[in-house]
């Protein structure tokens, strides 16, 4: 009896509270009302089949049959108000610090975008808060220009702040702002007043007070905007200030701008820079990807494929060098010529522009003057001239030999057009104008490969030591920036100069940074031995390195990676020369001692199967 009296009196307790809670209660008056009226006796029915357990088989009075069933009735609603509290405190867990952090994210992005109802029942439901109270208050009031208000708002802010310094910035650009807005409109006693009363006594940046003095001589709005390169008065210039004031808070007052935005700008670079074969000009607009799948290249687009075999040279190509334009390839070959192609500007095929003769022992290297209007084309070791040739013409400019003695094997432009310097292994090395005067010349440096800086003044040699040096022709000083182990075969250097990709004999193709002076990656897979084969750099940005290879194919490697990304057959002898276009990044020409010369692009046009063939085998076609 004791365990019913406590069962009782748990269960008028859970009535109490449940009248305090309006859906409780009117459940609790529902089953009231049932246990009062004729369904008594059902309700003690279904009373005792409820109890039956509790009883013990010693039954309940009829007396208290009402009471009872009221009571229960009360305590089966408020335990199943209090089952459904709990429920939902479950289907409502505690959010993480991530989970927070990307709603306010997306609130951010929603209230950017006007839907602020959205943002509102966003954080109503999720219990989150946009940004801090202070803050909201301090923003409200920049965008309605109310300075001073905003000027408070910061004394509230400084407590949230990391930096106590921030303060005095911050303030200064409130009044950089005020100041501004009222020589705008003309009140400029009142500018005056914000000028010396306000910004001067921060005693702040005062370069910038003196500029801002100036704009007092204004004479019209038009005339300060362009001095001050300022928006003017109105939301655009507010929100920019805003942006500024915004990065002396914490994230966790107030949210950076766009925020959402720059994190997705920055997950799409990043699959960028790990995507193998991205070689598209690089767009900052989120508009010009998906972000609902991952970003991937495909590899029929990279240049892997043979686009055309030219075999109008009759002898070994040693050498293929695209203009700097990008609308012309030259090539030179053992058979004593140099053959300008013509690229077309659509379907990229080449076609024979003009042939130059007349280079006895053959043509092993060449140079496009910065216009491109000049070609120089120099022989192998035992050469002792060099041709410069009127591209536009056809004409034979100037033929330059200073001694039957020397060997010209190397030459590199100056990058004003107006000179070039010169060399090869047998110790000269000469820096010439455009009719081949002698200007100056480097005694005792036997050079194997040349290049200018765009500095204008340095000049980068590779010797027989195993090293390159540069050397200043002004002020005749010389320097060493790089030492291999090994015969440093050829090299050539990034636009930007910062990096030199290096042939060496029995090595291989070697990165070099050139201002930090260090050895940057050895890339794999290429065979060379101690033939000349000249590597480039190609692609947007420069990203890729491809190589010849004395096994007959053509090696590419994405700059980061050591291993090949593509390795392209189709020569039957060593490929001596590879260049990338500098203008289109899916052309890219090769020349071999098999007497051909190969363009390569993207994969031709495919039916559906072959190309899903080729993407999932990844393989190169052999033409």
């Amino acid at each position: 009896m004791q365990a019913n009296g406590a069962g009782r009196e748990s269960a008028e307790l859970s009535c109490l509270g449940a009248a305090q809670n309006s859906e409780s209660s009117s459940s609790s008056a529902a089953a009231a009302a049932a246990g009062g009226d004729g369904g008594g006796a059902h309700s003690n029915g279904l009373l005792r089949l409820l109890l039956s357990p509790a009883d013990n088989g010693n039954g309940v009075g009829t007396s208290n049959g009402s009471s009872s069933s009221t009571a229960t009735a009360c305590g089966t609603s408020a335990a199943a108000s209090s089952g459904s509290e709990v429920g939902s405190l479950k289907k409502k867990k505690r959010l993480s610090q991530a989970e927070e952090d990307v709603i306010r994210l997306i609130g951010q992005h929603l209230h950017g975008l006007g839907l602020n109802q959205t943002v509102d029942l966003l954080m109503q439901e999720s219990g989150c808060r946009l940004e801090h109270s202070s803050a909201s208050k301090f923003r409200n009031h920049v965008m309605e220009g109310e300075w001073d208000k905003a000027e408070n708002d910061l004394n509230e802010l400084r407590a949230l702040m990391h930096s106590p310094n921030a303060i005095v910035r911050m303030k200064f650009l409130l009044l950089q702002q005020k100041y501004l807005e009222y020589l705008e409109d003309g009140k400029v006693l009142e500018a005056l007043q914000v000028l010396r009363g306000e910004l001067t006594p921060l005693k702040y940046n005062t370069d910038r007070i003196h500029v801002l003095s100036g704009y007092l001589m204004c004479s019209h709005a038009e005339d300060l905007r362009a001095k001050a390169e300022w928006e003017g008065k109105g939301g655009a210039s507010r929100c920019r200030l805003l942006d500024k004031l915004q990065t002396y808070l914490p994230p966790s007052v107030m949210l950076p701008p766009r925020r959402l935005q720059n994190l997705l700008r920055q997950a799409v670079e990043l699959q960028r820079d790990r995507c193998l074969y991205h070689n598209t000009k690089p767009d900052d607009s989120l508009d010009s990807v998906s972000l609902l799948a991952d970003h991937v290249c495909s590899r029929k687009q990279f240049p892997c494929y043979t686009q055309q075999i030219l075999t109008e040279h009759c002898n070994e190509v040693w050498f293929c060098k695209f203009s700097n334009d990008g609308t012309k390839l030259a090539t030179g070959s053992k058979d004593t010529t140099v053959i300008i192609w013509q690229v077309d500007p659509e379907s990229h095929q080449l076609k024979l522009l003009r042939t130059l003769e007349g280079h006895a022992y053959g043509v092993s290297y060449l140079a496009w003057s910065p216009d491109d209007t000049y070609l120089i084309a120099c022989g192998p070791d035992d050469c002792s001239e060099l041709w410069l040739w009127n591209v536009q013409t056809g004409e034979l400019r100037t033929k330059m030999s200073q001694s039957h003695e020397d060997s010209l094997t190397s030459v590199a432009w100056n990058p004003d057009g107006k000179r070039f310097v010169t060399g090869g292994q047998r110790g000269q090395f000469y820096q010439c104008d455009l009719d081949g005067n002698l200007l100056d010349s480097w005694e005792g440096v036997r050079v194997q490969c040349l290049w200018c800086l765009s500095d204008g003044r340095t000049v980068l040699a590779s010797d027989t030591h195993q090293r390159i040096r540069g050397y200043n022709f002004e002020d005749l000083a010389d320097r060493n920036i790089v030492q291999e182990d090994h015969p440093i075969m050829s090299f050539t250097v990034s636009k930007n100069g910062r990096l030199a990709v290096l042939n060496v004999a029995t090595q291989g193709v070697h990165l070099w940074d050139l201002q930090d002076r260090v050895l940057v990656r050895k890339y794999q897979g290429v065979t060379q031995g101690f033939y000349t084969i000249h590597s480039c750099f190609g692609g947007h940005n420069e990203d890729f390195i491809a190589s010849g290879s004395e096994d007959h194919k053509v090696y590419i490697w994405h700059r980061r990676g050591e291993l090949p990304i593509a390795e392209l057959t189709g020569h039957t002898r060593t490929v001596n020369c590879v260049s990338w276009n500098p203008t289109v990044p899916g052309l890219m020409a090769s020349a071999s001692d098999d007497g051909t010369v190969r363009v390569w692009g993207p994969a031709p046009f495919l039916d559906s199967q072959e190309a899903d063939t080729l993407n999932e085998n990844g393989s190169t076609m052999d033409s």
